[in-house]
């Protein structure tokens, strides 16, 4: 696939954009020209096509091993064959959950509401698990957000859902670590709270950060800043990255001692929790499969094949993390750097699951809602005289959100819809 003959609809900001921003710096006055990071639109819209195709490229390769290595490192035998077809997973709920929050910015803009984020999320029809299935009930029960995912009303808090779901985010939001902080309040609490929340945030810093980062422990120091520091999630990150520095030859060594502290060890697995029939070392947990992310990331070296496969073997939920951690490091390398394998066999036409969109669709809807996040996030969108567009972003500190325990939640904000809001929105299911 030649990204240059994709067709893309595009609005144009125009030549005032210059001044625009000229007019910005001088009104504020501590917004120098080196607290802005440049990124042309062509550069945009290529890493953020490669990051699409490498959540479908590790989602697709890790399918058929997800949930076959429970505390366990998959062996290099049963590690699946690539085929390039297997980019094309228009059927998975890696992808069709956030596109429906994609769909939902796309109606309704980037300043839409939890509480429709909510009711679109509640009207959806494809099958769920974990804490996405028990969210969607809360809401189909007239619970809205910030409450769906509040641990008062599910078990499910810190399972791994935001964290698969929270790519989008980062997608559309290049170097602007706040807006996908900001969404993660919006989507990931419907679902989600404290780690399981963190988890989300964290890839979809990570994917912004890469649009203007290649070194990998960089990009994920970035994500590390848009979560409390205080949170075990961020312990996790920082506890990866350590031992990452200590043996970066060995990622089995890593493994294992992420499997002695975010597996074994009572102190930090609140939030395992299992499904009916599930026995053993099963865990849905969002810090232990955010380290399969970062083993991944960090020992893949930056070679795509081994950033998956790393991922994948690692066990548990082996399709989502090569899907999280080839798409932020596809992200970083741009759509012509993505081996040819990986893209080749990618379909134009196969709309995504219970979506309008196909890929090219997804695309557009995509550039279209950055333009957005760029302009509201205090940037532009500059034209030059021969109609090159180049996104202006400024570094502005990040906020992250307020320090949260699954094991020992605040108070639920008590927040419920009213019928009249719930009119057309599915029973909920048992």
């Amino acid at each position: 696939m030649d990204a240059r003959g994709l067709r893309r609809a595009r609005s144009r900001t125009g030549t005032a954009a210059a001044p625009l921003l000229a007019a910005l710096l001088a009104a504020a006055p501590g917004l120098a020209a080196a607290e802005v990071r440049r990124l042309p639109v062509d550069e945009y819209a290529s890493r953020m096509q490669a990051g699409w195709i490498g959540q479908m490229a590790g989602v697709g390769w890790g399918a058929p091993t997800e949930w076959t290595s429970l505390g366990a490192i998959l062996p290099e035998e049963k590690v699946p064959v690539w085929k390039p077809e297997r980019v094309n997973q228009f059927g998975q709920d890696d992808l069709y959950v956030e596109i429906t929050f994609l769909r939902t910015l796309e109606l309704h803009g980037l300043g839409v509401s939890a509480r429709q984020a909510g009711l679109d999320f509640a009207g959806s029809g494809y099958e769920l698990w974990h804490a996405n299935r028990f969210g969607r009930r809360n809401l189909r029960r007239g619970i809205a957000p910030p409450d769906a995912g509040h641990p008062r009303f599910t078990d499910h808090a810190d399972d791994i859902d935001y964290q698969i779901e929270a790519d989008f985010s980062g997608l559309i939001a290049p170097g602007l670590p706040n807006t996908v902080i900001e969404l993660g309040e919006k989507f990931g609490r419907l679902m989600n709270y404290g780690d399981g929340l963190y988890g989300g945030q964290f890839v979809g810093c990570m994917y912004a950060e890469a649009f203007f980062e290649r070194d990998l422990t960089r990009i994920v120091e970035a994500g590390l800043r848009c979560i409390p520091p205080e949170s075990q999630y961020a312990g996790m990150v920082r506890d990866v990255l350590q031992w990452h520095r200590e043996d970066p030859d060995d990622w089995t060594r890593t493994w294992r001692r992420v499997e002695a502290r975010y597996h074994t060890d009572p102190a930090y697995t609140h939030g395992h929790c299992s499904p009916p029939g599930a026995e053993g070392d099963f865990s849905i947990d969002a810090k232990l499969n955010g380290a399969y992310i970062l083993i991944g990331l960090l020992h893949g070296g930056g070679d795509p094949e081994r950033t998956m496969t790393l991922a994948l073997r690692c066990g548990q939920d082996s399709d989502c993390n090569p899907s999280s951690a080839a798409g932020i490091l596809f992200t970083s390398l741009g759509l012509e750097a993505v081996p040819e394998r990986f893209k080749s066999a990618l379909s134009m036409e196969t709309r995504f699951s219970h979506s309008p969109y196909d890929f090219p669709r997804l695309i557009e809807v995509c550039e279209a809602l950055a333009r957005q996040a760029v302009e509201r996030g205090g940037g532009v969108v500059e034209r030059d005289s021969e109609g090159g567009e180049t996104m202006v972003v400024p570094a502005v500190p990040v906020r992250s959100s307020p320090l949260e325990r699954s094991w020992d939640p605040g108070p639920p904000a008590g927040s419920l819809y009213s019928e009249e809001e719930l009119e057309g929105v599915p029973a909920p299911e048992e």
